[in-house]
C-alpha cells in the first residue's frame, strides 16, 4: 500500500499524494508550524509578505473576510489583529483546523472555522467582502485551480476584493530560478508550481468572475516582493 494511500481521509487524491508529509502527518505539521521554518522555506520573507497583505485586508466595519485555507505562521492570529470583523476559514483537513483553532483561542468568536474542500465551497453566493488566499493556488493542479477561480468569483459580492499573495510569474531572471540544482528541488517538491508560473491569474479570476455576472473594477494591483519571486495581488470588484 501506498503511503500516502493512509491520509485518504475525504482530501483530494493530489493532495493526499503530494503533500501528506507536510500537512496531513502530525510530524510534518508539528515541523513546519515554526516561524523560523516558515520564513526559511519563504527565503526570510515571511514577515514582510504577511505585512504587504495585512495592509490590503478590508477593515471596514462589518466586512465579512474569508480566509481560503489554513495556513502555517502567524497568518490568520494577525489577520484578526489587524481587524474587528469576523474571519471565516475553511480547510478540507481537520489537523489544519485544529491547529489554527489552537492559535485563535483569543478571539474564538472572531474566527469560525469549516471543513470544506475550497473547490467546492458551502456558503452562498456574494457571502463575502473579501477573500484572502495566501499561498495555495499553486499547490494545486490546473484542474483544481479551475474550481477555486470559480468558487471564488462566486462567494465574493460585487463591490467586494480578492487579495491572493503568491509566486508570481516565471522568474527567469532571477539567480534562484537560474540555479538548475535548486530549481529542480523546488519543483519536486512543488510539482504544480511549474504551471502556475506559467498561468495568467488576472485572466482566470476575470474569466470566472465574468461567468457570474462580475467584473474587475480597474487595473489590477500588484505588489512585487524578493525581486518579483513572489507578489501580492488586489483584485477589486
Amino acid at each position: 500500500m501506498l503511503l500516502y494511500k493512509k491520509f485518504m481521509d475525504g482530501v483530494p487524491d493530489y493532495l493526499a499524494r503530494h503533500y501528506w508529509w507536510a500537512y496531513l502527518w502530525s510530524w510534518g505539521i508539528w515541523f513546519f508550524d515554526h516561524q523560523p521554518v516558515i520564513n526559511a522555506i519563504l527565503f526570510g520573507q515571511y514577515d514582510r509578505l504577511l505585512k504587504r497583505t495585512l495592509a490590503q485586508i478590508d477593515s471596514t466595519p462589518n466586512a465579512r473576510l474569508l480566509q481560503l485555507t489554513c495556513v502555517y505562521g502567524k497568518l490568520t492570529p494577525s489577520l484578526l489583529s489587524a481587524t474587528c470583523n469576523e474571519v471565516h476559514l475553511c480547510d478540507i483537513t481537520f489537523e489544519q483546523l485544529q491547529l489554527v483553532r489552537r492559535k485563535t483561542r483569543d478571539a474564538e468568536s472572531l474566527c469560525h472555522l469549516a471543513r470544506m474542500n475550497a473547490e467546492c465551497l458551502g456558503y452562498c453566493d456574494d457571502a463575502f467582502d473579501q477573500v484572502i488566499v495566501f499561498f495555495l493556488l499553486h499547490e494545486m493542479p490546473v484542474e483544481a485551480r479551475q474550481k477555486v477561480y470559480a468558487e471564488i468569483a462566486r462567494v465574493v459580492r460585487p463591490g467586494g476584493s480578492v487579495l491572493i499573495t503568491e509566486y508570481a510569474s516565471t522568474p527567469y531572471k532571477h539567480s534562484l530560478y537560474r540555479f538548475l540544482p535548486f530549481r529542480w528541488l523546488l519543483c519536486r517538491l512543488e510539482p504544480f508550481l511549474s504551471g502556475f508560473w506559467q498561468e495568467d491569474v488576472e485572466s482566470q479570476l476575470s474569466d470566472a468572475l465574468n461567468r457570474n455576472g462580475k467584473v474587475l473594477l480597474g487595473e489590477l494591483e500588484v505588489e512585487y516582493c524578493f525581486a518579483s519571486f513572489y507578489r501580492i495581488m488586489h483584485f477589486k470588484l
